[in-house]
């Protein structure tokens, strides 16, 4: 599968990544590739073989949920970089 400068540059506008048009042109290329390599994965043959989140089987790995003493507003605030008013104080991340 051949990807499109557009596309290149739409991934890199949804990842906030600026690039040349070098940089367009290489990832065009690579990113291509690594979606070839996908293609060949999906030829192989996988009926029989059961879904796996882990290769290893896993067994008690989740804690009791018991609740327990949470911090004060103080504790939690002592640590942050800003706070306002008692909250805390983050840098905007959305656009408008």
């Amino acid at each position: 599968m051949s990807l499109t400068k557009e596309q290149v540059l739409h991934v890199a506008k949804l990842a906030r990544v600026g690039l040349t048009n070098s940089d367009v042109e290489r990832f065009q290329h690579q990113l291509s590739d690594i979606l070839d390599h996908f293609d060949v994965l999906k030829q192989i043959d996988t009926d029989g073989v059961p879904p796996t989140m882990h290769t290893l089987a896993l067994e008690g790995i989740v804690s009791a949920d018991e609740p327990r003493p949470s911090l004060s507003q103080a504790e939690v605030l002592a640590n942050a970089p800003y706070e306002h008013d008692g909250y805390l104080r983050v840098r905007a991340v959305l656009e408008e």
